[in-house]
């Protein structure tokens, strides 16, 4: 049964990636989480993560921000990530599905608070180093760096194929440091790379759905539907950490 939920949730990771560029470790991680551990969700997502974003990276490449943006905002983001697999590696488990529990959280409290809050392209320009680096170490951490990376890019109130192309890099260029780096510290097995690349086919497989349904839905609905979801997802693994 585990096993079929899981699959469950990352066909749906894959639908919402295709329909808005970065779903997939959104509702995969913590139903992962929830299923399993942390660690094991952050290990079987990286391969995926790295090779859907790649795709979506090259497929967007001409539509994503300035290659200076790109640079120091993908930079925050790979030397967070190094960070972050430290403290995977370290933390018990308990305290690992709390800060997934409370990543979430903050992600809705985000979405919810401030719905129409936009940020300039000049003052984005500036911080976004800053905001590479936390989403880096959510990422390395937890598996989710949507509370940092998708929200400051969704402040800015880019366009869809800006977007997609620009988060693309960002996951890409992590993913990329993160694996090396869960592999030194003994996350990182040969059963979980063959689980990671069963995960990549079921992305892939849904990934073509969410592109139709993101070029004809509305996103007002696919904001509705993630958000109710990963509210149910963060009070049952809040549940199980406290008591």
């Amino acid at each position: 049964m585990s096993l079929i939920l899981a699959a469950l949730a990352i066909l749906l990771g894959g639908v919402m990636k295709g329909a808005t560029g970065a779903g997939a470790p959104v509702i995969a991680a913590p139903a992962l989480t929830m299923l399993f551990d942390v660690q094991t969700a952050v290990a079987i997502l990286v391969v995926p993560n790295l090779l859907s974003n790649l795709w979506q990276a090259w497929q967007y490449r001409g539509q994503a921000m300035p290659r200076p943006f790109l640079l120091r905002f993908a930079g925050g983001g790979m030397l967070g990530v190094v960070v972050g697999t430290l403290f995977l590696a370290a933390l018990p488990q308990d305290t690992l599905s709390l800060m997934v529990a409370c990543a979430v959280i903050a992600y809705i409290a985000l979405r919810l608070a401030r719905p129409n809050w936009s940020l300039a392209r000049d003052w984005a320009a500036r911080i976004c180093p800053a905001a590479g680096l936390i989403g880096g170490f959510l990422q390395g951490a937890t598996g989710i760096s949507a509370p940092a990376s998708i929200t400051f890019l969704n402040a800015m109130r880019l366009p869809r194929d800006t977007f997609i192309g620009t988060i693309s890099i960002f996951f890409v260029s992590m993913t990329a440091m993160q694996i090396p780096a869960l592999w030194s510290v003994g996350l990182m097995r040969l059963e979980m790379l063959a689980y990671g690349f069963g995960a990549l086919g079921l992305i892939f497989l849904a990934m073509p759905l969410g592109n139709w349904l993101g070029k004809r839905a509305s996103a007002t609905l696919f904001d509705l539907v993630l958000l109710v979801l990963l509210g149910a997802i963060a009070m049952k693994i809040l549940f199980e950490a406290v008591f």
